[in-house]
């Protein structure tokens, strides 16, 4: 069983799912250095403390995946000096402001046509093989500017599970880290401090936290092996392979791959 190497994790007022992956383990026997890649939720609300903390990492850039129904809903991220800020909008992960909206606001009869019978966990599977399969720039842009000169760096989205959990994944993997460690790291969003808290609004709100209210949302808000698994199928049903991917699919060459290996890995 692979193991992250245990590291210090503070303690964020108004940022959730914040953490280094720093330490986690290569195929060929290093790891991932600490203080050069972050992931969190959003930085909206981050408090004054936060944004000294978050300030002292370094930072050379932060992705901000979050669309602009993200941005309106949630605000802009906080401004932390000299720290390159970049928007790189990936697909919701369940499709867009609509759908948020009637989790927000609809009452349990409509949720449980919109989520019931396993349409939830589904359209969560649906959108992570989407994003590998369609959103190949954005991810190409990313790794590009990791490999020049974009690290420390941090990637966020709205809860820092789902399009940055996506991101973070296929930069590990063109580090050559362990797919079980991949894994792990993804389904450590499910801690119960690092879970996104949604907002459930208007005359629903009595039921807003109803046991069934909770588990129809639950697909929606948890991290789960099977949709990071889809990913991968994706790649291997596409590219037939994770170097073919990442050369083909991401224009990463070889020469790139080992810049980025070499400024990310100890």
């Amino acid at each position: 069983m692979t193991q992250q190497i245990p590291s210090t994790e503070p303690e964020l007022g108004g940022v959730r799912n914040f953490r280094d992956v720093g330490g986690l383990p290569t195929t060929d026997g290093r790891r991932v250095r600490h203080g050069q890649l972050f992931r969190s939720g959003h930085l909206a609300h981050a408090t004054e403390e936060d944004a000294v903390f978050l300030a002292s990492l370094g930072l050379h850039t932060i992705f901000d995946f979050r669309n602009a129904a993200d941005q309106k809903l949630e605000g802009p991220d906080v401004e932390l000096p000299g720290v390159r800020n970049v928007n790189l909008p990936l697909s919701d992960p369940a499709d867009g402001s609509e759908f948020w909206k009637m989790v927000r606001d609809g009452d349990l009869d409509q949720l449980r046509v919109l989520l019931g019978d396993g349409k939830a966990a589904n359209r969560m599977i649906g959108s992570y093989r989407t994003i590998i399969r369609e959103r190949t720039a954005e991810h190409s842009q990313v790794l590009h500017a990791l490999a020049d000169d974009s690290v420390p760096a941090l990637m966020h989205c709205a809860a820092g599970k789902d399009r940055a959990g996506l991101s973070i994944a296929v930069t590990l993997l063109a580090l050559g880290v362990e797919r079980e460690a991949i894994v792990s790291d993804y389904l450590e969003s499910n801690a119960t401090h690092r879970r996104y808290k949604v907002h459930r609004n208007g005359s629903s709100a009595g039921n807003a936290y109803s046991p069934e209210v909770m588990e129809l949302l639950s697909p929606l808000f948890d991290a789960r092996a099977e949709y990071l698994t889809a990913a991968f199928e994706v790649i291997e049903e596409t590219w037939g392979g994770v170097d073919t991917y990442l050369e083909q699919g991401l224009g990463l060459t070889p020469e790139l791959r080992e810049r980025l290996r070499a400024r990310l890995l100890d």
